[in-house]
């Protein structure tokens, strides 16, 4: 089985910070969080975040810069059929049904594409919409948790990812390869 890592794997850029941008014009008020996203992708892509300030930072998004809880939701159609080009056609011709596709990004917006990207086995960080809060992250280790709590000890043949913060699912996978732009590097 292949596990693919999403953003700046199979969809180039941030998912999530590109939803929040693609919000703005409906709503002013998410330019005030932009410099708390943009200082915690940094943090994150430097691998200097802890889960528990995440939790909080996406947490105090949703409840405070979001007009109800259906905002978000609504942005989702309209964001894939801006964003849709920014997906890698070559990566997700590699998928089949049987894959997993792994991202710290929320299950509303990866719910958006499922058509598209020919598996059903999706890990992905989970929002509660009644509370307007995250139930789980699926973030660092979490992401192995996840994995592991679907399919036990099965190894990964193939793992595909942008980042060494999935450094705990490389090492539970028998070859690894680095995605930049599309163009693959195998380091295991």
């Amino acid at each position: 089985m292949k596990v693919l890592d999403f953003d700046n794997t199979l969809y180039h850029g941030e998912s999530a910070v590109d939803l929040a941008l693609f919000m703005i014009k409906n709503n002013r008020r998410i330019i005030l969080y932009l410099p708390k996203i943009f200082i915690n992708l940094i943090k994150y892509k430097l691998c200097i975040v802890r889960k528990e300030k995440m939790v909080r930072a996406i947490n105090d998004f949703m409840r405070n810069a979001l007009r109800d809880k259906n905002e978000i939701y609504e942005a989702v159609e309209g964001f894939w059929g801006k964003n849709g080009h920014k997906l890698e056609r070559k990566m997700l011709a590699k998928i089949s049904h049987d894959d997993v596709i792994i991202t710290a990004g929320p299950d509303f917006l990866i719910n958006g594409i499922r058509g598209i990207i020919n598996t059903d086995h999706i890990i992905s960080s989970r929002i509660d919409s009644e509370k307007m809060n995250v139930r789980y992250l699926n973030f660092g280790e979490n992401k192995v948790k996840g994995y592991k709590a679907l399919y036990g000890d099965k190894r990964i043949e193939c793992f595909y990812t942008d980042s060494y913060n999935d450094k705990a699912l490389m090492e539970i996978s028998d070859r690894v390869f680095i995605v930049k732009k599309g163009r693959l590097t195998r380091i295991k």
